[in-house]
């Protein structure tokens, strides 16, 4: 089993009337089936309203199916006595830094999460030294968030969750708010904890750009994994992806017009440097 397993995952927003009875709801995931193994670097892509946020929320057990299953580690999220621990071993981040960062200093908001899992404290700043390190933001650590910028800020936020140990963090569209410079740093840094600490990472996102090293990619809609795949496979259904309202990469996008207009390219292309080989090599 993968460190995140779903099987046959459906979830239902329940609206309720004024008093207390059910009154109609909305399935906003249906029928996932998902296995990922340790380490894999995923992404979930698709349009507002898809289910690809509802299904991140299970992964860290803020939801749990109203049918299915969903495994963290082994452990299904619907154990109430196994909470904890799944929270530990797939920590969260989400859009808006500014609603998980709660310390007044840097080094105090990394450090607070192993102080609420009762870590001892030389242990703390032990892991507050390797997470600040891992997301680049050590010589920030005496400052204070609210002067930090929006790309340092999600990197702080990263590194609280990295500092209780988890197996796999979700990242749900950590980009959305940040300018294009923003977007770059808090990517680079969620590669290198891929790279160097084996985290598994499942970035929930809609830029296209952001998914081109990925592992794999989970495509959604309507609450449906409609297409799966490493990114060369996704993007060389340009068509399908339109379907479902969602772009391709730019330079994806523009080798398949070239394609279009009767140029001999390979599907796929994902990178500058393949269009440019690729026209290189072009008849």
């Amino acid at each position: 089993m993968g460190i995140i397993k779903a099987r046959n995952v459906k979830y239902d927003y329940i609206k309720y009337d004024d008093s207390g009875q059910p009154s109609e709801s909305y399935r906003a995931v249906d029928d996932v089936n998902l296995d990922i193994s340790k380490g894999q670097f995923i992404s979930i892509l698709g349009h507002n309203g898809s289910g690809k946020s509802t299904l991140a929320k299970h992964i860290n057990a803020l939801l749990v199916p109203t049918e299915g299953t969903l495994w963290i580690d082994g452990m299904d999220t619907k154990s109430v006595e196994k909470l904890w621990e799944i929270r530990q071993r797939a920590g969260m981040v989400f859009q808006n830094p500014d609603n998980q960062i709660i310390g007044t200093v840097v080094e105090e908001d990394v450090g607070f999460g192993p102080e609420n899992m009762g870590i001892p404290t030389e242990e703390i700043w032990k892991r507050v030294d390797k997470s600040l390190e891992a997301v680049g933001m050590t010589p920030f650590r005496h400052r204070s968030p609210n002067k930090l910028s929006g790309g340092q800020k999600q990197r702080v936020a990263i590194a609280g969750v990295m500092a209780m140990h988890p197996k796999c963090i979700v990242l749900d569209e950590p980009t959305a708010m940040l300018d294009p410079n923003g977007r770059k740093e808090v990517l680079q840094a969620v590669h290198e904890l891929n790279r160097k600490e084996g985290i598994t990472v499942v970035l929930i996102t809609h830029y296209m750009e952001e998914v081109i090293d990925s592992d794999k990619v989970f495509v959604m809609d309507h609450g449906h994994v409609v297409m799966q795949g490493t990114p060369r496979e996704i993007f060389s259904g340009v068509e399908e992806l339109k379907t479902y309202r969602l772009d391709v990469p730019q330079v994806t996008l523009l080798a398949y017009e070239l394609r279009q207009e009767g140029l001999f390219l390979p599907e796929g292309i994902l990178t500058i440097k393949e269009l440019v080989d690729a026209l290189c090599h072009c008849d």
